[in-house]
């Protein structure tokens, strides 16, 4: 049986090797998809291009424009001189956000008045414009204090009141780098072994190899083996460049087990390979395997807490979430690379996984058998 298993490997292996766009897919998509996404899949918004009218053109105008400069969130990139150029700036898109100075502004501020200062956002992208949003308020606020600092002639510390202190843990510069880097390790895994598993078994029955296998004395069990193993192999030397490329390149911190985490993805790869063996029993041809792979990857990226978190979601898709293998690798994967959790902390989602793994592969495997018989 052994002899026959590793047979069928090393007939996988040579037509990986003699094929060049496979291994392409196989061992620069992950890399270039990392380092892709991992730029785009942030949501730290920073230097936003912003516009200033300023009514007052004193010195304490200016200061206000130098905060909102040196915060790093706006770039000061026009000075209009009127509505109307702000308005023409906003709607052409070269500025993002426009900051208006009052007149009278640092007269109103030596009478201790309150002043309002005017921030105009594009809203056309929430994301940004809540970024922008709260950048702008809190430069606003601070500056607010500086001024009420001056005028008291004393520090506002030193006033009665309540002081909090926050305290971020496991990700305490808030870099959405290090929340979105080890989900994408997850998306990568999935997509690659389901897509490369079930191409490489429909490419068999295209070229009309699989009936040669058929006659020969190997069993249902060993073919799967042999034509699984291979890719077994692969996908975790893709784990291991994703996860260097993400510690050296993107600078993420690994707090937890790394041999944990390899065991933990070889469960969640268990399940992928399944779903790529499923696929390829109700495939013809690999344009059609690589349809389904697809189809079965957007609800996991969408549901699984990839991108948007869980809790946001109605009650319904909550409960669909929980049908996704996916969701319980990106809480695996995150907790071991962020919080440096132990295998007793994730009993529930390796649980899952493995009843995910186990009755994945026992269909793809019933399937696979009757599409040989």
């Amino acid at each position: 049986m052994l002899a026959r298993t590793l047979s069928i490997m090393r007939k996988e292996f040579l037509h990986i090797v003699r094929d060049p766009r496979t291994l392409a897919v196989m061992f620069l998509m992950p890399v270039i998809q990392l380092l892709l996404l991992g730029y785009t899949a942030t949501t730290d918004v920073k230097h936003l291009p912003a516009a200033i009218l300023d009514w007052d053109h004193t010195a304490a105008s200016r200061e206000l424009i130098d905060a909102y400069r040196a915060s790093g969130y706006f770039d000061i990139t026009h000075i209009v001189e009127n509505d109307a150029e702000l308005s023409r700036a906003m709607d052409h898109g070269d500025v993002r956000a426009g900051i208006i100075v009052p007149a009278g502004y640092e007269r109103a501020l030596a009478k201790g008045e309150k002043v309002k200062v005017a921030v105009v956002i594009d809203g056309s992208d929430p994301n940004v414009a809540n970024t922008a949003l709260a950048a702008a308020q809190g430069v606003g606020q601070a500056q607010s204090v500086e001024v009420m600092e001056r005028v008291l002639g004393q520090r506002l510390e030193a006033a009665p009141g309540i002081e909090v202190h926050p305290r971020v843990w496991y990700n305490p510069s808030m870099e959405s780098t290090n929340f979105m880097i080890p989900g994408l390790i997850g998306m990568i895994l999935q997509m690659l072994a389901m897509m490369v598993t079930a191409m490489a078994i429909v490419r068999e029955r295209e070229q009309g190899t699989m009936e040669q296998l058929i006659v020969t004395p190997i069993r249902p069990i060993e073919l799967i083996v042999g034509k699984v193993a291979p890719y077994v192999v692969i996908s975790f030397w893709d784990l291991l460049m994703v996860l260097a490329v993400g510690v050296w390149w993107f600078g993420v911190p690994i707090h937890g087990s790394v041999s944990l985490l390899l065991w933990l993805s070889g469960l969640f790869l268990f399940t992928s390979l399944g779903f790529g063996i499923l696929i390829s029993t109700v495939s013809k041809t690999q344009q059609e395997a690589m349809m389904l792979t697809y189809f079965i990857m957007l609800p996991a990226i969408f549901l699984s807490g990839y991108i948007f978190p869980i809790e946001a979601m109605p009650p319904f898709l909550q409960q669909a979430s929980k049908a996704i293998p996916l969701t319980y690798f990106l809480v695996i994967v995150r907790a071991i690379v962020l919080k440096g959790v132990g295998l007793e902390m994730l009993r529930g989602e390796v649980t899952a996984l493995a009843v995910f793994g186990v009755v994945v592969m026992g269909l793809a495997a019933v399937r696979f058998r009757k599409r040989l018989e």
